[in-house]
């Protein structure tokens, strides 16, 4: 087993993601009617990325566009644009104008299943066992003859009988991922994001990487995975990258209980993370209880920005975020739709109570910019109690600072209901913070403070 770090594609070290979820942001209809006309909405998001731009990022990480039944995880083709969305020429539209920005896209593969109205699987439905696709799937058929209309059990996604799992042992399967994946490479995007990779065998994943990579070695392959083995899901699965859930999980709940040492304990693990891959870090994505809705005290949105700006990490920023949106998953038939919410035509129809907030983003991703050596820069906790945690982190190649010195960088965190001082051992700067100060080695914060400070 190779200890090698995973360093991916070059120009990853400088991104920053936006994370749109398409059929949300552009108000499109809950449910795809195979006879309504195409509805051209992507125009609706290329008119953000000047937005996007503003706040600090040059990546966009989008949601699923391709044709789906509902929610664009039911995928029923995945060489068209999902018509509530437009057509091609409107992704490709959309491309262009990101290339022509310097913004990276990444789009969303949903390839452990299918939607049951899959042309694939549509064609086992049909024609029975001996539809050509019907190697594709985990399938089990009653005893006897087949009849039109008799349809078989099947494998699905976590109990969801609509999501029609794949047979990631089949050749033809990895044939087709591999397809779809180069085909939309060749048209433009950057990378993908690649759906509950932790539901697929790692064996599946490498072979579908090294043939896109024969191709494209430039692309980005980020999978989904929320717990398990994330270094050796990234080694064997010849990955990139995984989705940091373990750091979500401890920046929100460790702020809203004050515990800082799950937050302490969270830095740890991702730290060893760091000595293999590079983490895809956020505070809020589509599937989760937005940030503002998790926090009681506001005041600690910024705490959540700090942390997940001034660690290693590809950081992204779910739209909304940036504004303060609220909203809360619910387990239940529509709960993630207020998560996923539509975004009004241009910029300048927010409403101005969140530009604080998104003021706050531009200054810290500004800050991450400058310090492009974050990206792979392991936490190293200094001090921690429940309520006050200051961490380090330093240029991971050792290079100079304006004194000749590794460059540096220390973010302190406070809870406390009073101000403290924080030991900030060889801190020389704030370089954040309202109200922060440094004297000697000591850095003073307001009730509830942070700083990020230059070591």
């Amino acid at each position: 087993m190779s200890s090698t770090r995973v360093e991916g594609p070059d120009w990853v070290a400088d991104a920053v993601f936006w994370h749109v979820y398409p059929l949300g942001f552009t108000g499109a209809e809950r449910a795809g009617d195979p006879q309504a006309p195409v509805t051209h909405r992507l125009p609706h998001l290329t008119a953000w990325l000047d937005h996007l731009l503003a706040l600090g990022a040059n990546g966009l990480l989008l949601g699923p566009v391709f044709a789906s039944s509902t929610h664009g995880y039911d995928t029923v083709d995945h060489l068209r644009v999902d018509p509530r969305l437009g057509d091609d020429d409107d992704l490709a539209a959309l491309l262009d104008a990101a290339r022509a920005r310097g913004v990276r896209v990444l789009l969303d593969g949903v390839f452990n299943h299918v939607g049951r109205d899959h042309w694939a699987f549509r064609a086992v439905l049909e024609q029975g066992p001996t539809a050509p696709t019907a190697s594709w799937f985990r399938l089990r058929w009653p005893q006897g003859e087949w009849q039109p209309g008799v349809e078989p059990d099947h494998d699905d996604f976590e109990g969801h009988h609509h999501l029609v799992a794949l047979d990631h042992s089949s050749p033809e399967v990895v044939d087709h991922v591999a397809e779809v994946m180069t085909h939309w490479l060749d048209r433009g995007v950057d990378g993908w994001r690649l759906d509950a990779a932790y539901a697929v065998p790692s064996a599946f994943w490498a072979q579908v990487a090294d043939r896109v990579r024969e191709r494209h070695p430039d692309a980005y392959l980020l999978g989904e995975v929320i717990h398990g083995d994330y270094a050796g899901l990234v080694r064997e699965g010849h990955l990139d990258a995984v989705t940091q859930y373990e750091l979500w999980k401890a920046v929100w709940s460790s702020l809203e209980e004050g515990n800082l040492w799950e937050l302490s304990h969270a830095l740890g693990r991702h730290a060893e993370f760091l000595g293999s891959f590079t983490p895809q870090t956020f505070v809020g994505n589509h599937d989760v209880t937005r940030i503002a809705s998790r926090l009681t005290d506001s005041r600690h949105l910024v705490h959540a920005l700090a942390v997940l700006l001034a660690v290693g990490g590809t950081p992204s920023v779910y739209y909304g975020d940036e504004h303060g949106y609220r909203g809360v998953k619910e387990d239940r038939e529509g709960g993630d739709d207020d998560v996923r919410p539509a975004f009004p035509a241009a910029p300048g129809d927010l409403s101005p109570v969140g530009l604080p907030l998104f003021h706050r983003h531009q200054e810290l991703l500004a800050l991450r910019r400058r310090h492009r050596w974050l990206h792979t820069a392991r936490p190293s906790v200094l001090s921690v109690e429940n309520r006050r945690l200051v961490v380090a982190s330093e240029d991971p190649a050792g290079r100079g600072g304006e004194d000749g010195g590794t460059e540096r960088l220390l973010l302190a965190l406070s809870l406390e209901d009073e101000a403290v001082g924080l030991e900030a051992p060889g801190a020389r700067e704030v370089l954040a913070g309202d109200g922060a100060r440094l004297e000697g080695s000591t850095v003073h914060l307001p009730p509830h403070g942070w700083a990020v400070l230059r070591g």
